[in-house]
């Protein structure tokens, strides 16, 4: 039961919270962003709002409103929410969160959502705990990832939950937000008179990325710089200088504005390329020094094995899908040197793009011809009828013959193609 003890702690813990905290929605209405399930009369907001609350998993990018629309689609279920994070709980407060929606639903019969952030760092057995209590109606299950579902999700726990991808926020939705907690008398700035120019806003959204956490906590920043400047009273003017100030602080340029993250990255692959080993290990340690997930760069390393090197040397992937698991078994800054030893193998490995091309010409080929049959000769013949109809004949078993077979194994109005030479 709730005490008026409860209600100061809580009126408290709201006064002080970060602005990106007293902003989050508590309505679809109020969500923005996620236009395709948050809209009206959408799949998504219909069957929340019927009390069909399915298991899910939020896969996106930081910032995006994953956590913001579990706690939704707990409002508009009327289902108490818990919450968990992977990275700071263990076993006895898993334990906890079970016995305590268990009681609820006993007691009070009220189901409880349980979400669960940064899932993929929960391992496979940990993910396992959850499935009996998802399975029996206990609890329902929301988990948020920024990687992958498929590969860091147990499979088991997977096919339970429906997955759906939270898209980063646009500029537009980051500007909406912006205003929103300029206009908000109570959760925001709609108290005070404050003047952001076109300039300072450009800046902010660009910094944010697509990240509303970040857009928020920058304008929560901005504002008590020039509160501090001895401005109250008076209409406060954002400026430039207060955002620099911030940047040099958080190396929030690099990490979250687009241009130059895609330039760093961009400047690391042409680098590898050209084989300039100390060029790449120098963007390289722009981006690790500057916070980026090690991980994004060990995923873009792997494909550059295959893509720029490819058979000139199959030692490459091995090595790149070695130091992607390295690094995720141990994380930064250990990974540091990790990454370093893969971008220099990399970087000094002969080069060949002929995979690359190869398959963008199968591709097109599978556009410009779709669905052609597969020869009779070399379809499965598993059954007599199959058998009868041609399935297999003629087929020529390489490894009984001497030299090269004469025979095709292309679709007849492919005969003779040359993806790679």
């Amino acid at each position: 039961m709730a005490t008026l003890f409860d209600a100061a702690n809580e009126a408290r813990r709201k006064k002080y919270a970060p602005l990106a905290d007293r902003m989050r929605p508590a309505s679809f209405d109020e969500v923005v962003g996620q236009q395709d399930l948050v809209k009206s009369g959408s799949v998504f907001r219909t069957t929340i709002e019927s009390g069909n609350v399915p298991s899910m998993i939020f896969w996106g990018p930081p910032g995006s409103g994953k956590t913001t629309l579990a706690k939704v689609v707990a409002n508009v279920s009327g289902m108490n929410f818990a919450q968990l994070s992977a990275v700071t709980s263990g076993v006895s407060e898993v334990r906890q969160v079970i016995r305590e929606a268990e009681n609820l639903l006993d007691f009070k019969g009220q189901r409880t959502i349980l979400f669960i952030d940064e899932i993929h760092r929960f391992n496979k057995g940990q993910q396992d705990a959850f499935l009996p209590f998802v399975e029996n109606g206990t609890m329902i299950l929301i988990g948020a990832t920024t990687e992958n579902p498929s590969f860091e999700v147990n499979s088991a726990l997977l096919s339970r939950c429906k997955v759906f991808v939270i898209n980063k926020l646009e500029s537009d939705d980051i500007r909406a937000l912006i205003q929103r907690a300029l206009s908000d008398p109570e959760r925001g700035f709609g108290k005070i008179a404050i003047d952001v120019p076109e300039q300072v806003m450009e800046e902010v959204t660009v910094v944010a990325d697509g990240d509303a956490r970040i857009a928020l906590n920058t304008l929560e920043f901005l504002v008590k710089a020039a509160q501090s400047q001895g401005k109250q009273g008076k209409k406060l003017v954002l400026n430039s200088e207060d955002l620099k100030t911030l940047l040099q602080r958080s190396h929030i340029l690099y990490d979250k504005a687009g241009e130059e993250h895609y330039n760093v990255i961009s400047a690391l692959h042409k680098s590898m390329r050209g084989s300039d080993a100390n060029a790449a290990l120098y963007w390289l340690g722009r981006m690790l020094e500057s916070g980026e997930d090690p991980l994004y760069v060990a995923r873009r390393l792997v494909r550059f094995a295959s893509e720029d090197i490819g058979l000139a040397d199959s030692n490459a992937l091995v090595q790149a899908v070695a130091g992607y698991q390295a690094t995720h078994f141990i994380g930064m800054p250990e990974c540091n040197v990790i990454l370093a030893q893969v971008v220099a193998y990399l970087a000094k490995a002969p080069k060949s793009n002929a995979l690359y091309e190869a398959y963008s010409g199968v591709a097109e080929d599978i556009r410009r011809l779709p669905n052609e049959p597969v020869p009779l000769h070399i379809r499965n013949a598993p059954t007599k009828l199959m058998k009868n109809l041609g399935y297999g004949k003629d087929y020529k078993y390489s490894p009984s013959f001497e030299g090269p077979v004469d025979q095709e194994y292309l679709p007849d109005k492919l005969k003779g193609r040359k993806y790679l030479g």
